[in-house]
């Protein structure tokens, strides 16, 4: 019998990383601390429902939380003048009880997130698109993104037959074997009125060699010491080249600031 893994927990504390980072002493906290991160998740869920919300970070300190939401839509999480954001703030702080900032990552793009992918046929599906024309289309918008393979695997009363089935359809390559290969999943789901469809999605960007790996850890030291304040570095920043592509962030204080071209927003 083939036996399944989950491709992105297979490949943690390797090429990926946690979506929640905290330690927790005792067994009653851990319980609690989990929970919390339960119902974040969850009401986040609730409260942005067509807003493209791919992942959701959590990172708590010793008496702080950050938030971080990755979204293709960073208007609609962020609202007017910054409004929504201010309240999904309130709301967490009222969950967790402790002091909490929400920043919000823009993914540039879409078609490269196997999240999305899925989530956008599971959308075409419950407004009665046919499912092959909309797994087609998914999949020459990934590879022209820039994807090395793509496979999509949409089960259930497909077409609204009797019976359930399975559809699969590929492109490309996805080694799910490799451990280096940098593989996104995403599963999403069409409510339609003959029954749930469920949509897999294996996304395949290619391979994440240690010699990136450690240039990419180098380049995350650095921002954080820009972010520090270091006044000589950043004026060397200043006058080096590279520094014009990097994303501008805005800070939201009382909520009154707006996300006008996209980047990092923190509240």
């Amino acid at each position: 019998m083939g036996q399944k893994t989950h491709p992105i927990g297979f490949r943690l504390g390797g090429i990926r990383d946690w979506d929640a980072k905290w330690f927790a002493a005792k067994s009653e906290t851990y319980r609690e601390t989990l929970l919390e991160d339960f119902a974040i998740r969850k009401h986040i869920n609730k409260m942005y429902v067509d807003a493209g919300i791919a992942q959701v970070n959590i990172e708590r300190g010793n008496n702080d939380l950050v938030v971080t939401l990755h979204t293709s839509r960073p208007g609609i999480v962020i609202g007017r003048g910054g409004t929504r954001i201010e309240e999904l703030r309130k709301d967490v702080e009222k969950i967790t009880g402790n002091k909490s900032r929400v920043n919000v990552q823009e993914i540039r793009q879409p078609e490269l997130n196997a999240y999305l992918v899925a989530r956008n046929i599971a959308d075409q599906i419950e407004r009665r698109v046919a499912y092959r024309r909309a797994i087609r289309q998914a999949l020459s918008r990934a590879m022209q993104a820039g994807a090395k393979g793509i496979k999509v695997l949409a089960s259930g009363r497909l077409g609204g037959n009797e019976i359930a089935r399975k559809e699969k359809a590929m492109e490309g390559r996805v080694p799910l074997h490799t451990l280096r290969a940098d593989i996104d999943y995403g599963l999403a789901e069409a409510a339609t009125s003959m029954g749930k469809i469920g949509v897999k999605v294996w996304l395949y960007k290619g391979d994440i060699l240690p010699q990136q790996q450690e240039e990419v850890e180098e380049l995350g030291t650095i921002e954080v010491t820009l972010q520090a304040g270091d006044t000589e570095i950043d004026e060397a920043l200043v006058a080096s080249p590279e520094s014009t592509d990097q994303d501008e962030s805005v800070v939201i204080k009382d909520g009154l600031s707006e996300d006008t071209e996209g980047g990092d927003v923190t509240a």
